[in-house]
């Protein structure tokens, strides 16, 4: 529900799934579950919609699949109480992302794709694809900021990101499903309650309980981060 409202559901799924016992890198590939199944309902949604640019996200989508394993096999690299710092140092940086709210306050004109801004937008997905293998909370927060730079509305914003982590996610997730640090049993469980709770958030379009959530968020957020640093 807080993804489809405010965003940031990763920041609190992933210190959850670690305070439950599982260990920062199972607990990463376990996150993957849930994210990949929402995002396949949300893509069904956008295309029903007509809202996709296939177009766009098909460039970003193969660069951004290969940063997605390379960043997997970086975190998978990386023991865990080393992880569980940086998850905590990423999540206040969100945060901050989240307080700036660069939505509201840039804009950019549309322009079209040159070469030049087509080479620029494979970068920026390879980068994205790169820190959401590795990591993944707050990925959609940084995938808006970039894109806004290209003129792009918020609702061709949207539709993009989905689309580009529900595929760049197969990747990760098959990377640490063969490591072997995925719990399939949670993972199907968590998936079950953010596609529960992301149907929910749709139907409820009440602006007040947006903004209210989106401080829930930045609260929890911080007390995790908080945690994650004090372990």
């Amino acid at each position: 529900m807080i993804n489809v409202l405010a965003g940031g559901g990763s920041l609190l799924t992933m210190p959850v799934l670690i305070f439950l016992g599982l260990p920062a890198t199972m607990a990463n590939g376990t996150n993957r579950v849930a994210i990949l199944l929402q995002n396949i309902v949300a893509v069904q949604g956008f295309r029903h919609r007509g809202k996709l640019p296939l177009k766009l996200a098909l460039i970003g989508t193969v660069p951004a699949a290969v940063g997605s394993v390379l960043g997997a096999r970086l975190a998978l690299d990386m023991d865990d109480a080393t992880f569980e710092r940086i998850l905590a140092g990423v999540m206040l940086m969100v945060v901050i992302i989240m307080i700036v709210d660069p939505v509201k306050r840039w804009h950019f004109d549309p322009a079209d794709l040159t070469p030049r801004r087509t080479v620029v937008l494979v970068a920026l997905f390879f980068g994205i694809g790169l820190y959401g293998g590795f990591i993944q909370a707050g990925v959609g927060f940084i995938m808006i900021t970039g894109l806004l730079a290209f003129g792009l509305d918020l609702v061709r914003i949207n539709a993009i990101k989905v689309f580009v982590v529900m595929v760049f996610t197969v990747f990760a997730l098959l990377t640490f499903a063969r490591a072997g640090q995925v719990n399939w049993a949670l993972g199907m469980t968590l998936a079950a309650g953010n596609m529960t709770g992301g149907w929910i958030g749709s139907q409820l379009a009440v602006s007040k309980g947006h903004n209210w959530l989106r401080k829930a968020v930045l609260v929890v957020a911080v007390a995790f981060a908080l945690k994650l640093l004090w372990r």
